[in-house]
């Protein structure tokens, strides 16, 4: 079980700072928000590789379907390279319903995401490595030039690719399957038609572990290396934050995310932040 933490809010002289501080404290990864319109994550991230040396640092997360691919992958490698490999892309398909989120745009619909998401993640394998490529796809295309100058940017330190963790929604098949493929399942739970409200569970993710198990199984890849990622609150006082996290991991979780989402108020994210990851993770073992 590894332990990350994430930054609510706050700007690039946060994240070097707070992620110093989580790394001091035996914490295994930091994570940043990313916005549509907001302080870049990545650059935050650029910030947070530069002040560290062991600590994974990564989105939480991309709206992969709101980005142009190429600017994800040459993002991406950049703090790669930045960090010698420390860096984790955390991707979803974007929020829905909510006007502060589309403000510049309207939402072409959850399929149209898909088929972006879908086309990104295939685009993402190309981009990150250091050869000319063709693709076409229905919103994407790229064509095949032998040298560009200036060059592309250099593929990031982890390969064939950084490790990609994608939001699955449970237990919606397509959703689910896209998440088995990559590195990591982020999970979302669909309430079951008739069920006014649902709860997210261990049960429940013990479940979608099983289903992705068997899954990639019949495209022949094993769960060595593949994340499972539970996320939720504890506090710094907290008299013994491992209970709450202990259930996730006997479900098989492989990551416990630590997110307050209580507040935006930078200071307030700034002391809260600091007391909670001095009193260090919350580990189950």
């Amino acid at each position: 079980m590894r332990y990350g933490f994430v930054m609510a809010y706050g700007d690039a002289r946060d994240a070097a700072e707070l992620a110093v501080i989580a790394e001091d404290h035996g914490w295994d990864g930091f994570f940043v928000w990313e916005s549509i319109w907001g302080i870049d994550a990545w650059v935050m991230l650029g910030a947070a590789a530069m002040t560290t040396r062991r600590i994974r640092l990564g989105t939480m997360l991309t709206p992969l379907p709101r980005r142009k691919p190429w600017d994800v992958a040459g993002q991406v490698s950049t703090v790669d390279n930045l960090s010698n490999g420390r860096v984790i892309l955390a991707v979803g398909l974007g929020v829905t319903g909510e006007d502060r989120f589309w403000l510049f745009e309207d939402d072409p619909g959850r399929k149209v995401r898909a088929e972006l998401m879908d086309e990104s993640l295939e685009m993402l394998q190309h981009l990150w490595r250091d050869e000319p490529f063709e693709f076409t796809g229905r919103h994407y295309r790229a064509r095949k030039v032998p040298e560009l100058m200036p060059p592309a940017p250099p593929p990031p330190v982890q390969q064939p690719r950084v490790p990609t963790w994608v939001v699955g929604a449970w237990p919606r098949p397509k959703s689910m399957r896209r998440a088995a493929l990559q590195d990591g399942w982020l999970p979302n739970y669909v309430v079951p038609p008739g069920q006014e409200r649902g709860e997210w569970t261990p049960d429940l993710l013990a479940e979608g572990v099983e289903w992705i198990r068997r899954e990639r199984a019949k495209h022949g890849l094993t769960m060595d290396g593949y994340d499972i990622v539970a996320e939720g609150t504890t506090s710094a006082d907290d008299a013994d934050p491992a209970a709450t996290v202990r259930p996730w991991a006997e479900a098989g979780a492989t990551w416990w995310i630590d997110a307050d989402w209580s507040s935006m108020d930078r200071d307030v994210v700034r002391q809260t932040a600091e007391r909670r990851l001095k009193a260090g993770p919350p580990r189950v073992d």
